[in-house]
C-alpha cells in the first residue's frame, strides 16, 4: 500500500513537471511557430478592419476638402458678385516683363536704362543712366503692388481683380515666342499658362499680342502662331471672336506689323497663297498696327482682318489722332475690316527717354482719358483696346499708382485715389455696352 502511494506519489509529480516543461516549451516558441496561431482568415478580416478605417480617415478628409473647396469656391463667386460683368469688347495691352530678386533673381524692366536720343548732339544732354530698383524704377508713376514680379501668382491675382473692377473682359499679353525676350527683358512665354489659369478663374478672357521679334517674317510667324494655338487654343480663357462668316476664331493683334511688307504678309494671310493660313486649323482673326496713312493700303494688300491703332498719344501717329477716328471708320467699313481703336489716360515717358518731353500728354485728372473714350465711342468701333493696363514706362498704365517721394520724386494720382482709372474704365464700359446694343438697334 506504502509502495502504491509512492508509485502515485511519483506518477503525480512527474506529470507536473511534463506540464511545466511542456508550457515553458510553449512559450518559447515565435508567433510563426506557434501551433496556436490565428486560424486562416482571421488576420485579412483584420486587414479589412484596418482599411475600412484608413477608408473613414480619407473620406473624412475629402469631406473636409470638399468644405474648404466648396467654402474658397463661394468666396470667390462672392467676390465675383461684386464686379461689374466683363465687357469682352473692351480690351487691355498687358505686359509681363516684369521681375524681381525674390521669384526671378534679379530686376527686370524695373531697372530699364535711360534710351539715348538717336541725334548725338540732343543724346549728349541727357542721362543714359540705368535706374536701380526699387526706389528709382524706369517710370514716372509707381505702382501700389510696388517693383513686382509678373511670376507672383499674387500680383496676377491682383491684376486679375483690377481689371474686373474696370470690367474689362480681355487682357491682351504683350507675346515673345519661347526662349526669346525684348531688348531689356527676359522671355516670358513661360508665364502665360498660370496668367491664364488665374484669368479663367475670373472670367477675363486672354488674347495674344505678337511683338516685333527679332527675325520675324512670314514663315516664323506660321509656326508661331501654330504654337499659340496648339499650346493655348483649347483654354477656356483663349479669346476667340465670331466672325460675319460664322466661324470662331483666334483674335491676333500685330505690333509694328509694317515692319513687314505686304507681299510677305501675303503669303500668310491671302486665301489664295500656297501656304496659306486661311481656312486650317490655325486661320486666326489678324488684327494690323495702322500708323501711318499708307498702311491703309498695304494693310488691304497683305490680307489682314483688321486695324488697330495702339498709341495713347492723340496727334503722334495718322492712327491714334482722333480727328482721323471717323475716316478710318469709314475705310474699315468699306473693305470689311474689323475696327479696333486704341485710347489711354495720358502718356509719359521721360523716365526712359528723357528727351521726349514733347509727346507727353497729362492725364488731367482723369480728362484726357474720358475725352478719349468719348471720341472713340464718336466713331463706333468694334471694340476699344485700352493702351495700357500696365505699361508703367510709357506712363499708360491705368493700374493702381501710389504717391512715392525719396531718391525720385514719382507723379501720381492725386487727388483722387489709386483705383480712378480703374473706375472711370468701368463707368465707360457700361457706357460702351449701351451703345454697341443701340447700334444693333
Amino acid at each position: 500500500m506504502a509502495r502504491f502511494r509512492r508509485k502515485s506519489c511519483i506518477t503525480l509529480i512527474a506529470l507536473v513537471l511534463l506540464v511545466l516543461i511542456v508550457t515553458v516549451v510553449l512559450k518559447a516558441l515565435t508567433p510563426e511557430d506557434s501551433p496556436f496561431d490565428n486560424p486562416v482568415g482571421e488576420q485579412p478580416v483584420l486587414e479589412r478592419r484596418n482599411d475600412n478605417q484608413i477608408q473613414r480617415e480619407y473620406d473624412n478628409r475629402l469631406v473636409q476638402s470638399k468644405m474648404t473647396d466648396s467654402a474658397q469656391s463661394d468666396k470667390l463667386e462672392a467676390t465675383l458678385r461684386k464686379f461689374p460683368p466683363p465687357n469682352y469688347y473692351l480690351h487691355a495691352f498687358y505686359y509681363t516683363w516684369y521681375g524681381n530678386p525674390k521669384f526671378d533673381g534679379k530686376y527686370i524692366h524695373w531697372d530699364h536704362p535711360q534710351l539715348p536720343h538717336w541725334d548725338l548732339k540732343v543724346a549728349q544732354g541727357y542721362p543714359q543712366d540705368r535706374h536701380v530698383p526699387p526706389e528709382d524704377i524706369g517710370a514716372n508713376f509707381y505702382p501700389s503692388l510696388g517693383a513686382y514680379s509678373s511670376r507672383d501668382p499674387s500680383i496676377i491675382e491682383s491684376h486679375m481683380q483690377q481689371l474686373r473692377t474696370a470690367a474689362i473682359g480681355v487682357l491682351v499679353v504683350s507675346w515673345y515666342p519661347p526662349n526669346i525676350g525684348d531688348d531689356n527683358g527676359e522671355p516670358t512665354d513661360d508665364i502665360v499658362p498660370l496668367l491664364m489659369e488665374v484669368a479663367h478663374k475670373y472670367h477675363v478672357k486672354v488674347a495674344f499680342h505678337i511683338e516685333p521679334y527679332k527675325g520675324r517674317d512670314e514663315v516664323n510667324m506660321l509656326t508661331n502662331v501654330k504654337y499659340i494655338i496648339d499650346k493655348y487654343g483649347e483654354h477656356p480663357a483663349f479669346f476667340k471672336y465670331r466672325t460675319n462668316t460664322g466661324k470662331l476664331l483666334p483674335l491676333i493683334y500685330v505690333y509694328d506689323s509694317y515692319l513687314m511688307n505686304s507681299e510677305q504678309w501675303g503669303k500668310l494671310l491671302k486665301h489664295t497663297a500656297i501656304n496659306s493660313i486661311r481656312d486650317t486649323p490655325y486661320d486666326a482673326i489678324f488684327i494690323a498696327l495702322l500708323v501711318e496713312e499708307k498702311h491703309k493700303r498695304d494693310i488691304l494688300t497683305a490680307g489682314f482682318d483688321g486695324v488697330y491703332t495702339y498709341f495713347a498719344t492723340n496727334g503722334f501717329s495718322y492712327g491714334s489722332t482722333q480727328r482721323n477716328w471717323d475716316s478710318l471708320k469709314a475705310f474699315c467699313e468699306d473693305n470689311n475690316l474689323i475696327f479696333i481703336l486704341s485710347v489711354g489716360p495720358g502718356y509719359i515717358d521721360t523716365g526712359v527717354r528723357p528727351w521726349n518731353f514733347q509727346n507727353t500728354r497729362n492725364r488731367i485728372n482723369g480728362k484726357y482719358y474720358e475725352t478719349s473714350l468719348s471720341a472713340a465711342l464718336q466713331a463706333r468701333p468694334d471694340f476699344i483696346s485700352i493702351t495700357s493696363f500696365n505699361e508703367w514706362h510709357e506712363g499708360t498704365q491705368i493700374e493702381m499708382a501710389i504717391p512715392k517721394t525719396g531718391q525720385t520724386v514719382y507723379m501720381d494720382y492725386l487727388p483722387n485715389k489709386p483705383a480712378i482709372y480703374l473706375e472711370i474704365t468701368r463707368k465707360w464700359a457700361a457706357i460702351f455696352g449701351g451703345e454697341r446694343r443701340k447700334w444693333q438697334d
